[in-house]
């Protein structure tokens, strides 16, 4: 022991735990096995144990994860687990810590496409909102399809049958084998190089699982969702449903269905459009024969017919509103005449002028002071105006009679 470290027995297991945690391929690792010692305690976590002939692997599957569990497990079920590998520090063990588990019989390319499928559910790619509406009338058709298989003889006929002279364009592609996914994806970015290419129909017939795989690969879907025409699978048969066929804008179950899907029947555009026309004519007939008859009885009017005595009413009936005014105004200059002289004669009867004119005086000091009621109110000698019926008297005050009653009256 001369010259070894010693560690603790916690030391020793955060290194462990620090080497499973970095290493990529134990945190998120698949495995397969069958389920023992089953424990299901009141917390809702899981508690099992994975083994097979040589080996087992003490698992637990906490409560959050366990609600969302699907499969009815048991003791003795062969399973596929997924998870982490981490260290219980208390129990001194590594353990799996499983987020999912599914039947042993799914098989793991299933599992690498439903993990996949996922992923590209959670970024958008099979949203319903972002998937556009097919053309009425495409200029030309793309079509991406292996150019020996049935499926493009398929799409061709129907569309010629549908709509003799319709354009296509084919780009030719493997559509299985190592090699397809990648000439799938340049088949459909050379179509939308092209500006008359209004829709493009992707797909080919019918085939096993792994014939079809190249479909759902995540390039043919990043694809897909990257065209800015939109895109028509037809993949397979009508129960066979690819990644592609999700994040297309349109999924036909055959290649005949997606000409269908595309390609209109000219006869039922003729057929419609002759209809439309024949309402647009109907339409415009009856626009036409109701501004010719209010036309008819415009002419026809007595203003139209007889301009000259038309006038001749107007002009006498704006005679008739001017008598009118006229007299109301003279009523009204009348009845304010009236009124102001009864005003006049009300102001006249309490006018201080009134009494002068009776042969009374009004006796005041000089430069308009207050008039005069007592003698007392002056002293000898003192000047004061004596206003008449015409003009005005100077004065000079010289005796006062009356004074003692005037102040006895005013004491």
């Amino acid at each position: 022991m001369i010259g070894q470290k010693v560690v603790a027995v916690r030391e020793l297991t955060a290194y462990l735990q620090y080497l499973l945690s970095n290493d990529g391929r134990l945190a998120n690792v698949w495995v397969k096995g069958e389920i023992s010692d089953l424990r299901c305690p009141s917390s809702g976590h899981l508690y099992f144990t994975l083994k097979d002939k040589t080996a087992t692997l003490r698992c637990v599957m906490f409560q959050n994860r366990s609600r969302q569990l699907l499969l009815n497990i048991r003791d003795g079920l062969e399973v596929i687990a997924r998870g982490y590998v981490a260290v219980y520090p208390r129990g001194g063990v590594y353990q799996l810590y499983v987020e999912e588990i599914l039947s042993a019989g799914v098989g793991i390319n299933s599992l690498a496409l439903k993990e996949l499928a996922d992923r590209l559910e959670k970024e958008g790619l099979f949203a319903e909102d972002r998937k556009r509406p097919l053309p009425l009338l495409p200029r030309r058709v793309g079509v991406i399809t292996s150019p020996h298989g049935a499926a493009l003889r398929d799409i061709v006929t129907v569309s010629r049958r549908r709509f003799p002279g319709i354009s296509l364009l084919l780009a030719p592609s493997s559509v299985q084998g190592d090699t397809a996914p990648e000439e799938l994806a340049i088949a459909l970015e050379i179509l939308n190089q092209q500006e008359d290419v209004d829709v493009i129909i992707i797909g080919r017939g019918g085939g096993s699982a792994e014939d079809l795989s190249a479909f759902n690969t995540e390039v043919v879907a990043r694809a897909v969702y990257a065209s800015r025409v939109p895109v028509v699978t037809a993949v397979g048969h009508e129960t066979d449903v690819t990644l592609a066929d999700r994040v297309a804008d349109r999924r036909a179950p055959t290649p005949s269905a997606a000409a269908e899907i595309v390609v209109p029947v000219r006869e039922e555009l003729e057929k419609r459009l002759a209809l439309l026309s024949s309402r647009a004519k109907q339409a415009t007939e009856h626009r036409l024969q109701i501004a010719k008859e209010r036309l008819e009885r415009l002419v026809n009017s007595r203003g139209m017919t007889r301009p000259q005595q038309e006038l001749y009413y107007r002009q006498q009936y704006l005679d008739g509103l001017e008598h009118r005014l006229l007299v109301s105004f003279k009523n009204r200059v009348d009845k304010l005449d009236k009124t102001l002289a009864f005003l006049t004669a009300r102001l006249e009867t309490v006018s201080p002028l009134a009494v002068l004119n009776r042969g009374y005086a009004v006796c005041r000091r000089p430069q308009g002071g207050p008039p005069l009621q007592f003698s007392n109110e002056v002293l000898p000698g003192e000047k004061v105006e004596v206003l008449l019926r015409q003009g005005c008297l100077k004065c000079l005050v010289e005796d006062i009679e009356g004074g003692e009653l005037c102040l006895k009256r005013n004491g």
